[in-house]
């Protein structure tokens, strides 16, 4: 990348740390054996594939035989929905990779949340019926980086399922939450979260693309979306992406250990960068309580205004915006999240996705923020002609 670029989309990608890399490097040249292989490089290899996923497990305070490691979170949330019975029941701004497992696999219920992004726990116990078998929610949305209580969720689901226990009712309820947005600045123990099935993704912390795991809490019975080998107790066949899983487990170990520290600079880079925005702009809509939300994230709106051309409009400045999540972007329709808020269609079309991350710094977002103030005014003027 251009390093006179300004990224702030680090929703949608992180650039992989040095030490990530480096730590990626031997599994490509001289540890490039199979670990199935039964000759001794080979069977070192795999000691450090192992070693590799129990560092991740204790990233999470679970055991390395819990985890089954993918190629990414959209294969993880897939492999969650294959424990699912009876209806699903999902917020509805999910990440169109939960969405479309739950279509896929059953009836699906959606949780609307609140003005602010918040899936209120009283909405999702009002609907916990006795025919729902699986419950899927973030823990912070993709979109407006709304921290979700996933522990007082978890709780309710855990006192229904006693409650179904204790009348002899057979349907389980499992509860999977997609921690991908949150692993590198939040805590993501499972002691912590309550679920019995996690999601996360390298891809959101630094890490190498295409490489994610599921947490599997014991006793959820899942089934298998790609056959072969047996890899990952069976449930998710093919050579193991040695480099990844390690290159995964370096980024998870730099994230939790920089966390602190990363919090705080993030939450005074966004400050200044608020500040500045609604110094120009006082009828700006921030589309989330920026209070619960993510540090990194802020989604604003100007009503009125085309996000597509600000984009277009920015990167010519050297900043490169997001309108919505990535995945969704390519579908070219109206973010679903933002409808679900209650924005409307003008402050959904006049909406930017800014997130950010380690490639920020004060003079930057400074920078940032003039040209954002710039591209909009020009914006402004020109739908006034």
């Amino acid at each position: 990348m251009n390093k006179d670029y300004i990224y702030l989309d680090h929703a949608a990608a992180t650039p992989m740390d040095p030490l990530v890399i480096d730590s990626m490097l031997p599994y490509f040249s001289e540890k490039f054996f199979n670990p199935s292989s039964p000759y001794a490089p080979a069977i070192f290899t795999k000691r450090e594939y192992q070693d590799a996923k129990a560092r991740l497990a204790r990233c999470l305070g679970v055991m390395a035989d819990e985890l089954i490691m993918t190629a990414g979170a959209t294969e993880s949330v897939n492999l969650a929905f294959n424990a699912a019975n009876g209806v699903s029941l999902i917020s509805a701004i999910e990440h169109d990779s939960v969405i479309n497992s739950a279509k896929a696999r059953s009836e699906v219920k959606l949780i609307p949340p609140m003005k602010n992004g918040r899936i209120d726990p009283n909405t999702v116990k009002k609907m916990l019926t006795p025919d729902v078998g699986f419950v899927s929610i973030a823990l912070v949305n993709h979109e407006l980086g709304y921290i979700q209580p996933i522990e007082e969720i978890a709780e309710i689901v855990k006192t229904e399922r006693l409650r179904r226990q204790e009348n002899g009712e057979s349907l389980p309820l499992i509860f999977h939450t997609d921690a991908s947005q949150a692993a590198a600045l939040i805590d993501v123990k499972i002691k912590r979260l309550g679920v019995d099935l996690l999601t996360l993704s390298a891809a959101k912390v630094y890490g190498p693309k295409q490489v994610g795991l599921l947490w599997v809490r014991p006793g959820v019975v899942l089934t298998a979306n790609i056959f072969g080998g047996g890899q990952e107790l069976g449930l998710r066949s093919g050579t193991e992406n040695v480099a990844g899983v390690v290159g995964f487990a370096t980024a998870l170990e730099l994230a939790q250990k920089r966390r602190s520290a990363e919090v705080k600079r993030l939450r005074k880079l966004r400050e200044n960068l608020v500040k500045d925005l609604r110094q120009a702009f006082p009828e700006m809509l921030i589309s989330s309580d920026i209070k619960k939300s993510l540090v990194s994230f802020l989604n604003i709106s100007f009503s009125g205004i085309d996000a597509e051309r600000l984009v277009f409009l920015l990167e010519s400045r050297g900043v490169l915006v997001a309108t919505g999540s990535a995945c969704a972007a390519n579908s070219g329709t109206r973010s679903h999240v933002l409808a679900s808020v209650g924005l409307s269609e003008l402050e959904i079309d006049g909406s930017l996705r800014l997130t950010l991350g380690k490639l920020n710094n004060d003079e930057n977002i400074k920078r940032a923020g003039e040209f954002i103030i710039e591209a909009v005014q020009a914006e402004m003027k020109r739908t006034r002609r």
